[in-house]
């Protein structure tokens, strides 16, 4: 509880011809936390909508542009009354930029929220309309009534990191849907060999795009100490290659460092999600998907590779068989087992260990 002090001044009056004086008494109170502003910021490719709930109780609404100059606007518009906690979503390159100028700025507390946690906030709100507005409004809500979390801004290079992960995942993506367009080419006897040539071209640009960016990812990662020694902690699984690394490691390092291992889990969307009711439902679990899907989709491939070439990864797979898992579940263990490994090697600084993965039966 923070206290408040109040000077107040007694004159007394004179004696036996002494002249008057004056002496402070200082009266300590109860008073309210200056961290009692509120704030939400719905962000969208161009414009900030923002809403503000003061100390009386009042919201305050405004849109802003989303450029530096809007941003600075709009910090200033928060500043004017103390101390604000300020929530946004996670909307990709859209946000960060804000979002690294509201970290900066002193007299702002942000946190960067799950866009499903807003979404299941607002279902619980009962709300009918979805505008730019009412979601801030949501937004504002959600900062005042739930659990505030610090964010984290990540370090230049990682990001850097991460934006070249995610375009080579794009053109991974686009490659594949060449190479299924190439196969239904050659399916029929009808397609033009122009249109068969065309897709072969581009399928070699695409390759070279991406060994471009693994070139470049590479060197990033090699001229940073944290970022190779943690290249070489993954790199060290029997699974995880070059390219799989690239696409793993961003995506754990822009974790908080105080996050456990249950919170990496869960960020990539790989817990278990069960559903049952009464007597009458009882539903297979699952994973929730809640999270990062990149990180969930770089795990599925080193998983696949792992349970051939990693002894131990493999003896694991083979006692979910064996229990009578369904090979996709067996994966998706694997995959969250893969996780929980990461986390150790980081963590402790430690190249893979495959007894600590599984110990295989005598």
């Amino acid at each position: 509880m923070e206290l408040r002090a109040c000077i107040h001044n007694v004159r007394h009056p004179s004696r036996d011809g002494k002249p008057e004086f004056v002496s402070s008494l200082i009266i300590l109170f109860p008073g309210r936390m200056h961290k009692n502003l509120f704030a939400g910021c719905d962000i969208s490719k161009h414009h900030i909508d923002a809403c503000l709930l003061r100390v009386d109780g009042r919201r305050h609404r405004s849109r802003f542009k989303n450029e530096p100059s809007g941003h600075e606007k709009l910090i200033q518009w928060l500043c004017r009354g103390g101390i604000v906690r300020v929530v946004i979503e996670a909307t990709g390159h859209y946000s960060l930029d804000l979002a690294l100028a509201l970290e900066r700025t002193a007299g702002i507390e942000l946190m960067v929220a799950n866009p499903r946690a807003v979404k299941t906030f607002a279902s619980a709100q009962m709300r009918r309309s979805k505008t730019d507005r009412l979601d801030a409004e949501v937004i504002c809500d959600f900062a005042q009534r739930m659990q505030f979390v610090p964010w984290q801004p990540p370090d230049e290079a990682v990001l850097k990191l991460r934006g070249i992960s995610r375009r080579m995942q794009a053109l991974t993506t686009e490659r594949t849907r060449e190479l299924t367009r190439l196969e239904d080419a050659h399916a029929t006897q009808t397609t033009s060999g122009i249109i068969i040539n065309d897709i072969e071209v581009n399928l070699r640009h695409l390759e070279r795009r991406l060994n471009e960016m693994l070139r470049q990812a590479l060197k990033i990662v090699r001229s940073h100490s944290r970022l190779e020694t943690a290249f070489n902690r993954l790199t060290s699984v029997r699974g995880i290659a070059e390219k799989s690394a690239i696409m793993i490691l961003p995506e754990v390092l822009i974790l908080p460092a105080e996050m456990s291992i249950r919170q990496w889990v869960a960020q990539a969307g790989l817990d278990p999600r069960r559903h049952s009711s009464g007597s009458s439902i009882e539903k297979n679990e699952r994973i929730s998907k809640v999270g990062n899907v990149r990180l969930r989709r770089a795990l599925y491939m080193p998983a696949l590779v792992a349970i051939r070439w990693e002894p131990n990864v493999s003896a694991f797979y083979e006692h979910l068989i064996a229990k009578g898992k369904k090979p996709i579940v067996a994966v998706v263990a694997v995959m969250r087992k893969l996780l929980h490994a990461i986390y150790g090697m980081l963590k402790h600084d430690q190249d893979f260990d495959g007894s600590k993965f599984y110990q295989i039966p005598a």
